[in-house]
C-alpha cells in the first residue's frame, strides 16, 4: 500500500472514482452507473454483516468490478461490432451456456458485412466460445496488474480478476465456482446488475432477475439478501452519489504524495493505452516528450508536473470510443467522427473533482485543440491555449504519428518532424512548442541497447515492445527478421522473466518499463 503522508490534495479513492466513469462509458451505461452499484454493493454488506478487511476489500472492488473490459476494445469490435453496445446489451442476458452463445451469435461482426458476420459467428462456434473466454482472461489480467500498481491488496486484484467468475463455474475463470470466488466479487456481481435493472425495469424487474440467477450466475445467499425490504436497499441512489460513495469508505486513505500522484496517473495511463494494442505507450511516450519540452520553454515546475500529469491521463476518454471506430482502416465518417472527438470531452469530465484533478482533466482535453480554432473538443484558438496546452498538443500528435495506426503505419522520425513542422507553418500548432517537441525528441540516437528490466536481453524487449502493440507471432517476425518460431521463443522467455502468463499483463509491464515503441534493434545476423 501507499505510504501514508500528504502532499498532492487527491486521495486513491478519487482517482478510482474517475476509474469508474471511464468504466461508465466503456460499459455504455450512465454515468456513475458503477458509483450507484458500489452504493448497493454496500448495502448489501450490511445485510451480511460484512466489516473490517472484508468491507474494505468490497469497497475497493466494488468501484472496479468491470474496469478491464474495454481494454483490447479493437479485438472485441472485430468479433461484436461495436463492443461498447455489445457490452451495454449483455446485462440483459445470464451469459453462460446457450443464452451466452445465442446472444454472441446475434452480435457477431454486428455492423459489417453478411460475409464477415458468418466469418465471425463461425469462428466463435468452431473455439466453442473459447475466442471469447481468451479476450475476457485478458482483461482481467490487466485489470489485476492494474490494481496492483494502484497499490491494491491481493483481495482487491482476486475480485476485479474474477468479473467475469460465475457461481455455477461456467464463466472465466473456468475453474472458480461457488465460494472459491472471492466474496467481493459475489457481491459486487449483483449490485451491478440490479443497479442497471432497477432503471430498466425497476424494482419489481431488479428482484425479479436476481431470483432467476441464483445459482446460476449468482451465490444464493447474498441473492437471498436482496429480496427483504428492497426498497430500501436500492433506495435514493441517485441522491448525492459521488458524495455518498466517498463518505462509505470505511477507512479513509490519506492524499497522496505528490510522487504517489505520479505513480498513479502513469499506472492509469498505461492501462488505459490498452484501449487497442496500437495505443500501447502513448501516454507515457507523450508525458516523456513534453516534460522535456516544457523544460525547454522555461515552464514552471509546477506547471511541468501538471502538463505531464495531463499527458500521461489524456487519452483516457478513449474508453467512451467504439473500439470498431478505432479500428477503421478507412476514413471516419461524420457520426464516427464526431464519436471519437468525443474522446477528449470525456477525459475533462472523468477527472471533473476534486480540484487537483479537475486541473488535470482540464488541461488534458486540451490535446487535439489547435492555435487556428480548428481543433476540438472547445475549438478555440491559440489566445485561449496556455503554453503547457500547446506543448501537449505538439508532443501528442508527434508521438502519435511514430506508431502504427490502423490506416497507416508508423511514420519515421525525419518524417514525423516534417509533417509537425508543416503543422506549425500552416498555423495549427505552436512554432515555439514544435521546436521544443522536436528538440525533446531528440532525431538522434535513441535507447540504450544494453539489454531491459528482469534480465531481458536487447531482443527479448525488441519482442516484448512489439507484442504490446497487438502483433502477433508472424507479424514480429516480419519487423525484426526472425522466425515465427524464435519469436515464440522469446515470447516463453519473456513471461517467464517478467512472472506473467499473458499478453495483457506482459503489456502492462512493458509500458510501466517505458520498451513500447522503441526502435528495434533490427534483423538478427
Amino acid at each position: 500500500m501507499f505510504r501514508r503522508m500528504s502532499g498532492s490534495g487527491v486521495r486513491l479513492t478519487e482517482v478510482m472514482v474517475a476509474l469508474s466513469l471511464a468504466t461508465d462509458l466503456g460499459f455504455g451505461q450512465p454515468p456513475e452507473h458503477m458509483l450507484r452499484a458500489a452504493r448497493i454493493s454496500m448495502r448489501l454488506a450490511g445485510r451480511l454483516g460484512l466489516d473490517g478487511d472484508d468491507l474494505a476489500t468490497l469497497y475497493d472492488v466494488s468501484l472496479l468490478t468491470y474496469v478491464g473490459c474495454p481494454v483490447y476494445g479493437n479485438e472485441a469490435a472485430t468479433l461484436f461490432g461495436d463492443d461498447i453496445e455489445f457490452r451495454a446489451n449483455a446485462f440483459e442476458v445470464d451469459m453462460a451456456g446457450l443464452p451466452a452463445m445465442a446472444f454472441m451469435l446475434r452480435r457477431a461482426g454486428a455492423g459489417t458485412s453478411v460475409l464477415n458476420r458468418a466469418r465471425q459467428a463461425s469462428s466463435i462456434i468452431a473455439s466453442g466460445g473459447r475466442v471469447v473466454a481468451e479476450l475476457m482472461a485478458n482483461h482481467c489480467t490487466a485489470a489485476g496488474e492494474l490494481a496492483d500498481r494502484l497499490g491494491l491488496g491481493a483481495g482487491v486484484r482476486a475480485g476485479v480478476e474474477q468479473s467475469y467468475a460465475r457461481w455455477d463455474g461456467k464463466g472465466v475463470p473456468t475453474d472458480l465456482a461457488g465460494d472459491q470466488l472471492a466474496l467481493s466479487t459475489r457481491i459486487s456481481h449483483i449490485a451491478q446488475a440490479c443497479e442497471v435493472f432497477l432503471r430498466t425495469a425497476g424494482i419489481e424487474g431488479a428482484v425479479a432477475m436476481v431470483r432467476s440467477r441464483s445459482g446460476t450466475h449468482f451465490d444464493p445467499e447474498i441473492a437471498a439478501a436482496v429480496e427483504p425490504d428492497p426498497d430500501a436497499l436500492f433506495e435514493g441512489l441517485g441522491d448525492d452519489t459521488l458524495e455518498a460513495i466517498l463518505d462509505a469508505e470505511p477507512a479513509e486513505r490519506p492524499p497522496l504524495t505528490e510522487p504517489e500522484l505520479d505513480a498513479v496517473l502513469e499506472a492509469v495511463g498505461d492501462f488505459c493505452d490498452m484501449r487497442c494494442a496500437y495505443f500501447a505507450g502513448h501516454s507515457r511516450g507523450t508525458a516523456e516528450l513534453v516534460t522535456a519540452a516544457a523544460a525547454l520553454l522555461q515552464v514552471p515546475p509546477s506547471e511541468t508536473a501538471l502538463v505531464r500529469r495531463a499527458a500521461l491521463v489524456h487519452d483516457v476518454g478513449r474508453f467512451g470510443v467504439p473500439g470498431s471506430v478505432w479500428d477503421k482502416a478507412g476514413p471516419l465518417g461524420t457520426r464516427d467522427r464526431e464519436r471519437m472527438r468525443m474522446h477528449a470531452y470525456y477525459v475533462e469530465r472523468i477527472f471533473d473533482r476534486p480540484e487537483p484533478l479537475r486541473r488535470i482533466g482540464l488541461l488534458a482535453a486540451t490535446h487535439h485543440e489547435r492555435m487556428d480554432g480548428s481543433g476540438y473538443h472547445r475549438g478555440v484558438g491559440g489566445t485561449m491555449l496556455s503554453t503547457p496546452a500547446r506543448a501537449l498538443a505538439a508532443a501528442d500528435a508527434y508521438h502519435a504519428m511514430t506508431q502504427p495506426r490502423p490506416h497507416r503505419g508508423p511514420m519515421t522520425a525525419a518524417d514525423a518532424a516534417r509533417e509537425l513542422r508543416r503543422e506549425a507553418r500552416e498555423g495549427r500548432l505552436d512554432p515555439a512548442a514544435t521546436d521544443a517537441v522536436l528538440a525533446a525528441a531528440g532525431h538522434a540516437g535513441g535507447r540504450s541497447r544494453a539489454g531491459g528490466p528482469a534480465g531481458l536481453t536487447v531482443r527479448e524487449v525488441d519482442v516484448l515492445g512489439l507484442l504490446a502493440q497487438g502483433l502477433p507471432n508472424k507479424g514480429i517476425a516480419r519487423q525484426l527478421g526472425i522466425s515465427p518460431k524464435t519469436v515464440g521463443n522469446h515470447i516463453e522467455r519473456v513471461y517467464t522473466k517478467l512472472g506473467v502468463s499473458n499478453r495483457a499483463a506482459a503489456a502492462m509491464r512493458a509500458m510501466q518499463h517505458g520498451l513500447v515503441g522503441a526502435a528495434p534493434a533490427g534483423p538478427e545476423p
